[in-house]
């Protein structure tokens, strides 16, 4: 793994003349492989609470990073003043550092470049690059719709980003590109046990929808009204998208070749083995237009494209960097992290229910609309806990009968991808706090789970 030192001033250079810099420099000093990446990042947020906006802030970020591999001595480290004083200052601590460090006998280099980069559709909008104060009326009117759809009070916040990076390499690889993005979350409350959360985000103006997620917000808190405490016991549960969006992040999560070999994965030795049911297939595109982190190329330069991880429940790959594929003799999935390579964005494939359907299916049941503190007991095996949060819906003979609380999931993640016996056909893209992997679903109906009370 590599090992991090952190150096920060202010900027004063061009960071692609300094990229350039110390690219020769490193190489000069020895270096083997050298990755130079630099990226800006102007956001603005504004927070509300009690149904009024709270706090306004923005921010311009700059930031460069360096990557270096020096006889397999794996060492990074970050600057914020690109000058070619402090580029000096940061090359001499990494020949110190590199001297100390172990070296990684598994390191297998980067990619070659050059590569050839093209767009990809909806990921930058200069309506949002140009928002300005426009953003207090958004969030106004998105506060006014739960407001109008029953919340007594609401909290959460609306922010826009707008971003770019450049990438050096030793390799031969030069790439650059931009983006925008604008993310909202709230929570509607109608008391103190009725609350409904959700999210949107987009990378364009026109297909993001706060007033929406505000309506759906206040629509379940109004619905939780007067929970009773639930019954522990084995549900068929039916997983709105937030909640099942953070599930499906532990998947993409364990899909990653670094935790597959560090036995932090249910995944490993599976290739080729059904690890779900026939209504699972998961992918990860790091192309999809509008995705939130779609980007043209991984921490590498290879050019993002799309994986399928699960195919109709059988596991067909890992996702790879260009060091750990040599390793595996396999290519790159082009989803580098340099050390860990991850998902860009995960899309579990709609299936042909509405949630009326759903709900028909169940005798005895739940609809969860949201969780938090998902934890695993044991990664290896895929044992986890999560507690349901905001509206929680006990379904009885095919009918959703009353608002419940006070319980704990309690499964296993295998289990939860065997037993998904119908899949939603409204997909939503979920991105938040506890979804750090932008994620693409639609609701799921899970057979079987078991649940505990939220004391145990």
């Amino acid at each position: 793994m590599a090992a991090e030192i952190d150096l920060e001033t202010k900027k004063t250079e061009d960071p692609r003349s300094i990229a350039a810099y110390l690219v020769s420099r490193l190489k000069k000093k020895g270096a083997d492989d050298v990755v130079v990446s630099a990226s800006r990042e102007e956001a603005a947020q504004l927070k509300f609470s009690n149904s009024l906006i709270s706090t306004t802030q923005s921010w311009q970020s700059d930031k460069l990073n360096i990557f270096v591999a020096i006889d397999k001595k794996l060492v990074g480290t970050s600057i914020r003043d690109m000058s070619k004083p402090a580029a000096d200052d940061a090359v001499t601590k990494l020949l110190k550092f590199a001297a100390a460090a172990a070296p990684n006998r598994e390191y297998m280099g980067i990619a070659e470049g050059p590569f050839r980069y093209s767009g990809i559709p909806e990921t930058y909008d200069k309506a949002i690059a140009g928002l300005g104060e426009t953003a207090v009326d958004i969030l106004s009117g998105a506060i006014n719709v739960a407001k109008n759809n029953g919340a007594k009070r609401t909290a959460g916040v609306l922010e826009t980003t707008v971003s770019s990076s450049y990438l050096l390499t030793s390799n031969g690889v030069e790439a650059e590109d931009t983006g925008t993005q604008a993310y909202f979350s709230i929570r509607a409350f109608v008391d103190k046990y009725a609350s409904g959360h959700h999210v949107c985000n987009s990378r364009v103006l026109r297909k993001f929808m706060p007033e929406a997620s505000a309506e759906k917000a206040a629509t379940i808190a109004k619905q939780a009204v007067n929970p009773k405490n639930g019954t522990p016991g084995t549900y068929d549960i039916i997983f709105a998208p937030l909640p099942f969006a953070n599930l499906i992040e532990s998947v993409g999560k364990a899909s990653s070749i670094f935790n597959v070999e560090s036995k932090l994965s249910c995944l490993a030795e599976k290739i080729g083995k059904r690890v779900g049911s026939e209504n699972v297939t998961l992918v990860d595109d790091g192309r999809l237009p509008n995705g939130f982190n779609s980007v043209r190329f991984d921490e590498e330069g290879v050019p993002t494209q799309k994986n399928v991880i699960i195919d109709r429940g059988v596991l067909k790959t890992y996702l790879h960097n260009t060091s750990t594929a040599r390793r595996h003799k396999t290519k790159t999935t082009a989803n580098a992290g340099l050390v860990t390579p991850l998902p860009f964005n995960l899309i579990f494939e709609k299936g042909k229910f509405n949630k009326e359907e759903m709900i028909g299916q169940v005798k005895r049941g739940l609809i969860v609309t949201n969780v938090w503190y998902t934890r695993f007991q044991n990664y290896e095996a895929g044992d986890f806990s999560t507690i349901p949060r905001d509206g929680i819906f006990l379904i009885e003979n095919g009918k959703v009968t009353a608002p419940v609380k006070e319980l704990r999931i309690s499964d296993n993640l295998i289990h939860i991808l065997q037993s998904i016996a119908a899949v939603g056909k409204d997909q939503e893209a979920l991105f938040g706090w506890e979804v750090e992997i932008p994620t693409l679903t639609p609701p799921v109906l899970v057979k079987g789970v078991r649940v505990t009370k939220s004391a145990e």
